[in-house]
């Protein structure tokens, strides 16, 4: 019988993950393909994520350090 804690356990940092990004998100007025563009070079990674795609630990620890490390180009609310 195969244990399916880690399997859970993965689907529910996949929910953190995005809910974390949609956070950074409205907080830095960063469009989503903007977001994955520079996180990870996939414009469409929330899009994915959204749609259930499941992110490997490394990917999810370059999201997360994208977003620990982000510094904006230009003040927050400022459109370019």
């Amino acid at each position: 019988m195969s244990d399916t804690s880690d399997y859970v356990s993965d689907m529910l940092n996949d929910a953190d993950i995005l809910a974390d990004i949609e956070r950074f998100r409205a907080k830095h007025g960063v469009p989503a393909t903007t977001f994955g563009r520079q996180a990870i070079g996939d414009a469409n990674l929330i899009a994915n994520l959204a749609a259930g795609r499941e992110l490997r630990r490394a990917t999810e620890a370059k999201v997360r350090s994208f977003m620990a490390e982000y510094r904006p180009t230009q003040p927050e609310g400022i459109a370019a």
